[in-house]
């Protein structure tokens, strides 16, 4: 049976650590695995023929392509994964996973894998309450805003007032 081709795959730039990035990303989330690994026809502006291009791989269900296209372009925080958690255990695990293996901390719940990709680890209490609007969604926003990594029980109290 042949494999068919997503209509729509995010595909992410690295300059030539995707296969690292991939098998990362496929240890640390659920529904998440590397699919195919391709090697370079040819010799290319980044690589030699043989080198590894592009990598076919899912994060928590993404379809996606990782290609190994040299230094040129960074990611940036303008493209981000954004990951729904349930507890704080789960925020924790997702966060501490980027963060502890070479990423870096930001705010209001994002970080930064090794390879610069972003990520916001929100937990659903949040988007919860700035769904909720008012009074509630004004004080949820103000303690998030002084946050790295979400504190589920303070959004939880900020909800309460």
């Amino acid at each position: 049976m042949k494999k068919t081709t997503p209509k729509n795959t995010v595909c992410l730039w690295y300059d030539k650590d995707a296969l690292d990035a991939a098998r990362f990303y496929a240890a640390k989330f659920p529904d998440s695995a590397v699919t195919a690994v391709h090697h370079a026809p040819g010799d290319y502006p980044s690589g030699k023929e043989g080198d590894v291009l592009t990598v076919e791989f899912t994060v928590l269900g993404i379809p996606c392509v990782g290609l190994n296209g040299g230094p040129q372009f960074k990611h940036s925080c303008a493209f981000s994964f954004q990951v729904a958690t349930d507890s704080q255990e789960e925020t924790d695990r997702y966060w501490n996973a980027i963060v502890g293996n070479g990423g870096e901390e930001s705010e209001c719940g994002w970080c930064q894998d090794r390879w610069g990709l972003s990520w916001q680890i929100t937990p659903r209490v949040l988007t919860e309450a700035l769904a909720a609007g008012g009074a509630e969604a004004k004080r949820a926003f103000a303690a998030m805003m002084k946050m790295g990594k979400i504190d589920v029980a303070k959004i939880d109290e900020a909800r309460r007032g």
